[in-house]
């Protein structure tokens, strides 16, 4: 749940701009991504911005999108998805 309520903030929070809503909503994106893969699976830089295309009616560019995906690699055990 609290995915989806951080998802919802970064959505309607007026305070971010459109580079720091792009971020959390490309995080979300890598989070589903990997959620929905097969396990041991990589998400893909056009994964991401596909799911927050279609989830979240959202362009991510690629850089967003990769910028997420290397955060995640780095990610310790609290923040890491699987």
């Amino acid at each position: 749940m609290t995915r989806w309520r951080e998802i919802l903030a970064a959505l309607t929070d007026d305070t971010l701009d459109d580079a720091e809503r792009g971020a959390v909503l490309a995080w979300a994106a890598v989070r589903l991504a990997n959620d929905r893969g097969a396990a041991g699976h990589r998400p893909t830089i056009e994964e991401v911005m596909a799911l927050a295309c279609e989830e979240f009616a959202v362009n991510i560019d690629t850089g967003q999108a990769r910028a997420a995906l290397d955060d995640w690699e780095r990610a310790d055990g609290e923040r890491k998805f699987t």
